[in-house]
């Protein structure tokens, strides 16, 4: 079994494409017009229960999306790959540089949950876990999550599509996925070259909480700051994203 994918681009320089948990891999649709198509071959994943992998079977681990991502890469005879993960995404990339340290160029780390998970409190716990059966919960997070700026339309737009790219199961057993798991031992010391860009209005995934774990465990992991975006910079600031993570892949493959 291959994991669904799509491919985009055909240059030498290759990437996996690692996507969060709202939604499958055409979240990164809005930046794909910006990308470096002759420079980079971009293979953008859908987990287990997702867009094109909605209907395989799964346990929805970060260990399963980094065995199947690399699984992948071995189906298109990649050696050699750079790989980017959103959120969620993030701390799969960071299983997948730890499951395959040879073979890893640099990871882009995108508004990213760190190797520890993210406990959550009380409140948070009733609304993240009431999310896969309400609208309500999802559009809250979302907006909480860009700093409540951003439209009713497009707030509507990210529900719908969680909606129809998720299956429920897949949905709540990755919440659990990206809040419970902790393999933050294992990758303190990982000696990969990682940009970490965090969202100016996200209001979780701060500098603050990136300097106490990706730049405290990783020696060779970046900061930098997408400005006039929250937690979905492919959405909020598109050309910027682009730019930003395909500079630092190209110092990585110099």
């Amino acid at each position: 079994m291959t994991i669904g994918y799509e491919l985009h681009g055909s240059g030498p320089e290759r990437v996996l494409v690692l996507h969060g948990w709202f939604g499958d891999h055409t979240a990164f649709s809005p930046m794909l017009p910006y990308l470096d198509t002759d420079t980079f071959t971009y293979a953008f994943v859908d987990y287990r229960g997702y867009g094109a992998s909605r209907d395989i079977d799964g346990k929805h681990t970060m260990g399963e999306i980094s065995a199947d991502a690399i699984e992948l890469a071995d189906h298109l005879s990649w050696d050699r790959f750079h790989i980017i993960g959103h959120s969620m995404g993030g701390m799969a990339m960071q299983r997948v540089a730890l499951d395959a340290t040879q073979r890893a160029k640099c990871g882009v780390a995108i508004t990213p949950v760190p190797a520890s998970g993210v406990p959550l409190d009380a409140d948070q716990t009733a609304l993240f876990s009431g999310a896969p059966d309400s609208d309500d919960n999802r559009r809250t997070i979302l907006n909480f999550t860009t700093g409540g700026r951003n439209s009713r339309s497009w707030l509507d737009y990210k529900v719908k599509r969680s909606r129809e790219t998720t299956t429920r199961e897949a949905f709540a057993d990755y919440l659990v996925a990206w809040t419970q798991t902790d393999f933050a031992d294992e990758v303190r010391g990982l000696d990969l070259p990682i940009l970490v860009l965090i969202g100016e209005h996200d209001p979780a995934f701060t500098q603050t909480a990136m300097e106490q774990t990706y730049l405290a465990w990783l020696p060779k992991a970046s900061l930098a700051v997408i400005t006039n975006a929250g937690h979905y910079p492919m959405d909020e600031a598109p050309v910027n994203l682009a730019t930003r993570m395909e500079s630092f892949m190209r110092e990585c493959a110099a």
